[in-house]
């Protein structure tokens, strides 16, 4: 089945950074606009659904305020029409819990008629006569196949959870990803033992909210190749470098150089909340009180190098990176907190010709977020190496979405802000700032 209307724009998943552009997107009678994702509603990180978890950015960066304060898709207008802004305003707290963000974006999911879910997209072909692309989606609930056709797309099928190499080809059966934490939560506190590999937030949460059944004889090692369990730096001045400024700066910056600051800025978006740290902390204080032994480990330094299985549990090899020394450590489960990496998509393939490449085969990504010589292929959280760490920061979401679309239209929909920071980020700034005065 074909669908003989072209799309001015098609967007390929439907995460907070997609649905936000489809919400921008849905008071703009001159764009005709459609998202698809093969999931069956929007449902973000449902493992790490916690009930405690904050996000690390404040209600402002929801999908539209940073670009359109007015819009009815704000979250403080959810919370209006949910009955909720004024326990809201009391709690005084800007960082909303996790799992009334996804409650958010599901509201806002709802009401855009341009987002499509239970459609999976399997192919996509180039026209080059018309200038078309045309999308091959398979319904998941009918297994009906229709073909959408669009002048532009926008690619947002989000990172996927990361597992070190020497995982490749294994599947044992309880060493999880932390995006698989809440669905064998269960499993693990009937366990004996637990031991988590990584130091960012997920990690954190996780070791937080096992940590009480210590007491109830579960034993948890928490291991991280970092040489310390290190807060994400959230001062106001490095604030600053989540700026437009900045990243145009990144950007034109050569690309070993990038990646040689991108290797030094970990801190900056990996590292765990810093009241989550002292929460672990005086919690831990707080069962050692009367010199009670604790059935915690915490060890910094450490390199995962293997997982085996032993009888029914499981055999890791580490090494100790400061000291040099091999070891070993035995567990029933393992959950491996070694994040998220974008993965390209299959259906890539048919439209691979058109797409620009940098030396390392990554995406050859314009100031624009677009990949390809014309400029009508744009991505969503696939720039970490173009445009900085500001990638897959929820806060710069808006920001995106609003160049995304103001580039599509021709002209400024929204407002984008030049310069918002107290620094100068590069030299030309510098002379500028000095014979200007």
């Amino acid at each position: 089945m074909e669908n003989n209307k072209i799309y001015d724009i098609i967007g390929v998943g439907i995460g907070p950074f997609n649905l936000g552009l489809a919400a921008l997107l849905q008071p703009l009678e001159s764009v005709d606009s459609l998202f698809l994702d093969q999931a069956e509603s929007f449902d973000w990180h449902p493992g790490l659904m916690l009930d405690h978890a904050t996000l690390q950015v404040p209600f402002m960066a929801d999908l539209v305020t940073m670009a359109d304060p007015k819009s009815k898709f704000s979250f403080l207008n959810f919370l209006k029409e949910t009955d909720r802004l004024y326990k809201f305003y009391i709690r005084e707290n800007f960082y909303i819990l996790r799992k009334e963000y996804n409650l958010y974006c599901q509201w806002v999911s709802d009401q855009l008629p341009n987002c499509l879910f239970g459609k999976k997209v399997e192919h996509i072909r180039f026209d080059e006569t018309m200038e078309i692309y045309t999308i091959e989606v398979l319904d998941l609930r009918n297994k009906d196949v229709v073909k959408y056709c669009a002048r532009n797309l926008v690619l947002g099928t989000g990172t996927q959870p990361h597992l070190p190499d020497f995982m490749e080809g294994k599947n044992y059966l309880n060493v999880l990803h932390t995006s698989a934490y809440l669905d064998r939560k269960r499993d693990i506190l009937n366990s004996a033992s637990v031991s988590i590999v990584g130091s960012g937030q997920s990690a954190a949460e996780i070791f937080r909210d096992l940590l009480p059944e210590t007491q109830n004889t579960l034993k948890i090692n928490w291991l991280t190749r970092a040489d310390r369990f290190f807060p994400m730096e959230y001062s106001k001045l490095t604030l600053e470098l989540t700026s437009p400024e900045y990243v145009d700066h990144f950007y034109r910056m050569p690309p070993q150089q990038r990646k040689n600051i991108l290797a030094k800025q970990p801190p900056l978006y990996k590292g765990i909340n810093f009241d989550l740290i002292n929460e672990v902390f005086d919690t831990l204080y707080e069962m050692s009180v009367g010199n009670t032994p604790l059935n915690v480990e915490l060890k910094p330094s450490c390199r995962l190098d293997a997982i085996s299985p032993e009888g029914n549990s499981y055999l890791l090899s580490f090494t100790h990176l400061q000291d040099d020394v091999a070891f070993t450590n035995i567990s029933d489960y393992v959950i491996l907190a070694t994040g998220y990496r974008y993965k390209e998509p299959k259906f890539l393939q048919g439209i691979e010709h058109l797409i620009q490449r940098t030396e390392d085969r990554l995406f050859e990504v314009s100031r624009y977020y677009t990949v390809d010589h014309k400029k009508s292929i744009y991505v969503q959280n696939a720039e970490l190496h173009t445009h900085g760490f500001v990638t897959p920061d929820l806060g710069m979401g808006a920001y995106r979405n609003a160049m995304i679309i103001n580039s599509l239209a021709g002209k400024e929909i929204y407002k984008v802000e030049k310069r918002i920071a107290f620094q100068q980020f590069n030299t030309s700034e510098l002379w500028t700032a000095k014979h200007s005065s």
